[in-house]
C-alpha cells in the first residue's frame, strides 16, 4: 500500500472518530463506537471502515445501521475535513478482531492458572495497546489488512 493511500486511511479514521466520538452523532442508536481502521481502495472510490462496538450482538447491528444512515453526513465531514477531489463511498464492517484476540488471551489465561503458571499478556499483532490497527496490519492478517476470518465477501 503506497503511502499516500496509508496517510488517506489514516486521515479518514481520525476524520471518523473524531466526528462520532466527540462531536457525536445525533442519532441515539449509535453506541460506543471505535473506528479501528480504513481500507481505501487505490481509486478513492470506496471505503471500507472497520469498528469496534461495546455491547453486545443485537448493539453492533443497531450501531452498524445508524452508521449506514449517516453514512452521507459522514462522507461530507470527510470532504470538509480531508478536501479530497473524491470522498470515498463508506462501508462499515464490524471488526471482531479484537473480540477473537480477547477469547484467545483468556483461554491462555485459563491454561496458566490450571498449570500453575503465571499468567503474561501476550500482544495482538496488528493492533495497538489501545484495540487500534497499526499500519502493518495488512501484513500480520495475512496480506489482506482485513480481519481474520474475513474473506472480502459480503453476506448479503
Amino acid at each position: 500500500m503506497g503511502h499516500r493511500l496509508l496517510k488517506v486511511n489514516e486521515g479518514i479514521r481520525k476524520v471518523l472518530s473524531a466526528t462520532i466520538a466527540e462531536e457525536g452523532l445525533k442519532d441515539p442508536r449509535v453506541g460506543f463506537v471505535t473506528v479501528t481502521g480504513v481500507e481505501t481502495t487505490p481509486d478513492l472510490r470506496q471505503a471500507r471502515v472497520y469498528v469496534s462496538v461495546l455491547g453486545d450482538e443485537r448493539q453492533r447491528e443497531v450501531t452498524l445501521q445508524a452508521l449506514e444512515a449517516s453514512r452521507g453526513y459522514l462522507q461530507a465531514q470527510i470532504n470538509a475535513t480531508l478536501r479530497m477531489k473524491r470522498t470515498p463511498q463508506l462501508q462499515f464492517l464490524y471488526d471482531d478482531t479484537l473480540d477473537h484476540a480477547l477469547r484467545i488471551q483468556s483461554a491462555l489465561k485459563r491454561e496458566a492458572a490450571v498449570l500453575g503458571e503465571e499468567p503474561h499478556e501476550i500482544p495482538v499483532p496488528g493492533m495497538d495497546d489501545a484495540g487500534l490497527r497499526t499500519e502493518d496490519a495488512g501484513e500480520t492478517a495475512g496480506g489482506s489488512g482485513r480481519p481474520p476470518g474475513d474473506d472480502g465477501e459480503s453476506d448479503t
